[in-house]
């Protein structure tokens, strides 16, 4: 008797028929806008459909502008303020979350740190924007802190998600073992857990960063007057003229932002 040997193939989804030109047309509706917005910051013309030579003027331009550079240095202070905040708080949470054991009520715990990435954008900002203007009112204070609550708030599970990764990958033998010998929670963590997850808290903060420096609707929404970031700027110069030094700071954001990511991705992709 006779056995019949059957071999299953791996299932590949290049195999799938149409899947190649379905990818193809995706990326080239995702990127064709952003290396046309790159091409054109160098246009030596005013228009942004008209090509009329290479120039670095607009980049000049946009160097030597007073409100952009406000907008800059507020756009960076605000976004690491907000990220190292944020990635304080997000580390405290992810050993909250991964060094004791399952509770009832952990999901939710998870649920509610996260909550900000599965609540719309828009409904955050308007939240923010009745909650903080309640506020305004009763102590007369306009500052800046309300925008570094706000970004703050956004920003924890960004800082988290990668940090509880870091953790729940991490042995906890050594761990283990300075209890054991001994040594106090706090001192365990600075000798132990610290330099081993150090790498995912980096990555948090740079992703935490990254997305406080793009964010336009939750600035637009909780920002007083005299408080543009870069974005709000940008988005402001549009609904009056628009000129390819739009192009030039849009360009250096998405450079500094591949950056960041390339970075993120460097440290999250560390096996040691």
């Amino acid at each position: 008797m006779f056995k019949i040997l059957s071999f299953k193939r791996a299932f590949s989804v290049k195999k799938i028929p149409g899947f190649q030109s379905i990818a193809l047309i995706t990326f080239l509706l995702l990127y064709a806008p952003i290396i046309i917005l790159i091409i054109y910051s160098f246009n030596y013309g005013t228009t942004l459909s008209i090509w009329e030579g290479f120039s670095l003027k607009w980049y000049k331009a946009a160097w030597n502008n007073d409100a952009v550079q406000e907008a800059a240095f507020r756009s960076l202070y605000l976004a690491a303020t907000a990220a190292t905040i944020a990635t304080i708080a997000a580390t405290m949470a992810a050993l909250a979350t991964t060094r004791t054991k399952k509770f009832k009520g952990s999901t939710f715990i998870y649920t509610i740190i996260n909550q900000p990435l599965m609540v719309p954008e828009i409904v955050t900002a308007v939240a923010l924007l009745i909650f903080f203007a309640i506020i305004k009112v009763a102590t007369g204070y306009t500052g800046m802190m309300y925008m570094i609550m706000a970004h703050t708030a956004f920003c924890i599970p960004f800082a988290y998600l990668p940090i509880r990764a870091r953790l729940e990958l991490m042995d906890m033998t050594l761990e283990t073992a300075g209890a054991d010998l001994y040594a106090t929670p706090w001192k365990t963590f600075k000798r132990i857990t610290l330099p081993m997850i150090w790498p995912g808290i980096i990555a948090g903060f740079m992703l935490a960063f990254v997305i406080s420096l793009d964010d336009v609707v939750i600035s637009e929404f909780v920002k007083s007057a005299g408080q543009e970031t870069l974005p709000t700027y940008m988005l402001g110069q549009l609904r009056r003229i628009i000129t390819p030094e739009v192009n030039a700071i849009a360009s250096i954001l998405l450079t500094i932002s591949i950056l960041f990511v390339a970075i993120f991705f460097i440290l999250t992709g560390r096996k040691k």
